[in-house]
């Protein structure tokens, strides 16, 4: 018998999610887009990829235009994906029509925006299980604070580092990985 077979078979039942998850490539993740399409992030290898978990009725909010600017300055090597959440004191309530129609109208967003998901908690998306744990991205754990923060994916698919809410779309914390 294939001794990892063996090993596997005597692991609990969490342990295996465990070790499938540690096995998982980003590009392996489902989600859909704000539409409802689904989304195929391998489509994105040989990109960079900042994930980032907005709302419409946050302080942060403005950063959809930074974001935006960041997105069409390093279009040809980064890809922008905003995550909608509503998570963090209510400011994501509206459906799919109401946040594509916001981010359209007030901030020009032509970046990608998913459909609503939980960043934290029991009902997490697989998505921010893979950004907020060691255990599936193999770097290191985080937690999501607030609306806004930024997880940056190299051109392999592996995690680079995280940003929380203040860290602007244009700081050199954020830029550094992309000159």
């Amino acid at each position: 018998m294939n001794p990892l077979k063996a090993f596997v078979g005597t692991l609990s039942t969490t342990d295996k999610e465990v070790v499938q998850n540690a096995s998982k490539s980003l590009y392996d993740i489902q989600i859909n887009s704000l539409q409802g399409q689904p989304i195929d992030l391998s489509d994105y290898k040989g990109k960079k990829i900042l994930f980032v978990n907005v709302a419409s009725k946050c302080g942060f909010t403005p950063q959809y235009k930074e974001l935006q600017k960041l997105h069409l300055t390093y279009k040809d090597n980064l890809v922008v994906i905003g995550v909608p959440c509503n998570q963090f004191g209510g400011q994501e309530p509206g459906n799919a029509e109401d946040i594509q129609e916001f981010c359209q109208l007030n901030y020009g967003v032509s970046f990608l925006i998913t459909e609503k998901i939980d960043v934290k908690g029991p009902e997490q998306h697989p998505l921010y299980e893979w950004l907020t744990k060691k255990y599936v991205n193999g770097k290191q754990n985080s937690s999501v604070k607030w609306n806004f923060q930024k997880y940056l994916v190299d051109e392999k698919g592996e995690f680079l580092d995280y940003f929380y809410s203040i860290t602007k779309p244009f700081n050199s914390r954020i830029t550094k990985y992309l000159n």
